[in-house]
Parts: C-alpha cells; sequence; structure tokens
C-alpha cells in the first residue's frame, strides 16, 4: 500500500464520535486526530505489513492517528536513535507514549539507554515514557539478568513525588511490573516500595501503597522470568 491509499483508508475508519469518545472515557485528545479505534488500527497494520519507511511517511504527515500505525508498522531495530529522539518529542498523550514504549521501542537494543535518559526528562510525557520502558523491557527481553531491572529502584525513588497524573502512574506501574518478573525482584519491588512509603508526598504514598497492595497479595502473578534460572526442574 502507498500512503495515499492508507489516509484514505484510516480516513474511512475515523469517526468524530470516537474522538469525543476516547477524550472523555480515557482523557485522550489531540487537535490532529481523526478518531479512529486501536483494534482498527490493527487491523490496517497487518494488512500492510512491517515497512519502517512507510512508517516515517506516516509518521511525518502529523496525523495523531497515522503516528499510532507507525508504531504497529516499523521493525524495532531499524529505529536509530535519531528517530527515537524525535519521535518522543511529539508525545502528547498516553496512548501514543504507550503505543512506542510498548509495540517498537522496548525491542529496541537503545531501550535501557532511553529508560535511563528520559526518565529525567522534564516534559510529562517524555519522562513517562522512561518509565513505560522500564515496565515492559522485560517481556521484550525475558532472559534479561536481574541487575538490568535493579538499576531502575533508585530512580524510581527519586522520582516517585512528581505527582502528574501520568508520571506517577508510570513510575508504579514500573514497579509493580519489575516485582512480578521474579521471587528476588518481587522481594526488591516491595523493599523499595516500603522506601517510596516513607516519603512526605501524596504522588509517593499512592504509588507505593498501590504496589504493595498487589506485590502482597496471595494472588500476585510472578512469572519467574528468566525461567532457565527460576523454573528449574
Amino acid at each position: 500500500m502507498q500512503l495515499n491509499e492508507i489516509l484514505k483508508e484510516l480516513k474511512s475508519l475515523s469517526n468524530n464520535e470516537i474522538k469525543v469518545f476516547k477524550a472523555k472515557k480515557y482523557r485522550i485528545q489531540s487537535d490532529n486526530s481523526w478518531g479512529v479505534y486501536q483494534k482498527d488500527l490493527q487491523t490496517l497494520a497487518k494488512k500492510i505489513g512491517k515497512n519502517t519507511d512507510l512508517g516515517i511517511q506516516l509518521f511525518d504527515t502529523n496525523i495523531y492517528d497515522a503516528q499510532l500505525l507507525c508504531a504497529k508498522i516499523c521493525k524495532p531495530q531499524e529505529i536509530t536513535d535519531d528517530l527515537m529522539e524525535k519521535w518522543v518529542l511529539h508525545f502528547n498523550t498516553w496512548e501514543i507514549c504507550d503505543s512506542f514504549c510498548m509495540q517498537l521501542f522496548k525491542f529496541n537494543t537503545l531501550a535501557i539507554e532511553k529508560a535511563l535518559e528520559w526518565s529525567k526528562r522534564k516534559s510529562e510525557f517524555e519522562k513517562r515514557a522512561g518509565f513505560v520502558l522500564m515496565a515492559t523491557y522485560g517481556f521484550a527481553n525475558k532472559n534479561a539478568k536481574n541487575e538490568v531491572f535493579e538499576q531502575f529502584y533508585p530512580i524510581l525513588i527519586e522520582h516517585a513525588t512528581d505527582d502528574r497524573l501520568y508520571v506517577r502512574k508510570a513510575v508504579n506501574w514500573a514497579l509493580r511490573q519489575i516485582g512480578k518478573r521474579n521471587v528476588d525482584l518481587c522481594k526488591m519491588s516491595i523493599q523499595t516500595a516500603h522506601k517510596i512509603l516513607k516519603i512526605d508526598s501524596k504522588s509517593a504514598q499512592w504509588i507505593a501503597k498501590d504496589a504493595l497492595r498487589e506485590l502482597e497479595s496471595d494472588k500476585v502473578n510472578i512469572l519467574d522470568y528468566p525461567r532457565n534460572i527460576y523454573r528449574l526442574v
């Protein structure tokens, strides 16, 4: 498919009511959105197939829905440092931030470097991107050693006082997901949550209590990664 064909199909899938619904229910608001559901974007992405050059063209249209589609069709290892830095500057909703981090960036060899770097940014969604990578990298690299994730704990503690909604939720998400990776990281995440709990901050209190609620539960789902270590027969 060519760019003009894709944009034509995107337009046919769009509906202003979808845009209003996403804004009302999910707080997803973007001035350049046409209003297309994620499920329809996913179907279209399968039809197009993986094509990084086409993905870059879609992003450069500055159409929100085309940019979401970009994240679905690019090949992770073809995404350069320059592209990652260019694209993260355009993140203006949690949806586009999480789409790029979860569907594309977490599979890139620069994922950890960007997690560490972006978590220090001032912009809410650039900063969120760093913590989303911390939360989701474990699913891209199931054999990563615990040391990869342990380096995130001091950063989670440092930024637990950020009271912006999409930052604090991402910090909490990262703390919980790292803790569910294996029993050792679960213990360390619980210890980290208790350290955060001592911080005099509403944001920190919420992050810690919510994480402890899940990680200390009898029903917590520990994934046992890497499984060649944590599921030895």
